[in-house]
């Protein structure tokens, strides 16, 4: 893939655009993510997509801008990296910076407040789609330990008092373990 003027462009206005329109976190831009880097301009894959998701999650901070800086990153080394952060950064500063000045007359707003209601059922309805996409993706190959794994943390994470970090750290190690398993296998059947 060439990576000139237009590409990067097109990586910066990408995530600018999706962090504009976005609202309700990070759970919500990833799809709209996949939708843009995988299904239109075709960059990744749908797989690698969901591994530069996974990451993103694991990583401190807002699920949207590690994203982002993860694909940006996988594109185009770190000068995607930062184009991408600055445009998923810039649309909420500029909103923030905007809804300041205007705080006091948005906090009492029947109507602003009526619609930010209604957004969340929109929210919760993009969630509930990455959730859906997220376990077919995991079921489609009908491995158990993934799927194990995944019923787990579930488990864990709604009916347990253990810490979520800790979760992570687990499934983090499962899957590095995992896959260097797999190397091995691999390397053993080159020879």
């Amino acid at each position: 893939m060439k990576k000139d003027a237009t590409f990067y462009w097109t990586l910066f206005l990408s995530t600018f655009t999706l962090s504009t329109f976005t609202f309700g976190g990070g759970y919500v831009i990833v799809p709209l993510m996949q939708k843009r880097f995988v299904n239109e301009l075709k960059w990744i894959d749908e797989e690698e997509m969901l591994d530069l998701v996974a990451i993103a999650q694991s990583a401190p901070g807002p699920i949207a801008v590690n994203a982002s800086i993860i694909i940006g990153y996988r594109m185009a080394g770190i000068r995607g990296a930062l184009l991408s952060v600055l445009g998923t950064s810039l649309p909420p500063l500029i909103i923030i910076t905007i809804v300041s000045y205007f705080y006091l007359a948005f906090r009492d707003n029947p109507i602003v407040n009526a619609v930010l209601f209604g957004m969340q059922a929109g929210v919760a309805a993009v969630i509930a789609n990455v959730v859906i996409t997220m376990v077919s993706g995991i079921t489609k190959d009908k491995k158990i330990l993934p799927i194990v794994v995944m019923v787990l943390s579930f488990l864990a994470a709604a009916f347990t008092s253990i810490n979520i970090v800790v979760i992570l750290f687990i499934c983090g190690a499962i899957g590095a373990y995992t896959t260097y398993k797999e190397s091995q296998k691999t390397k053993g059947g080159l020879k």
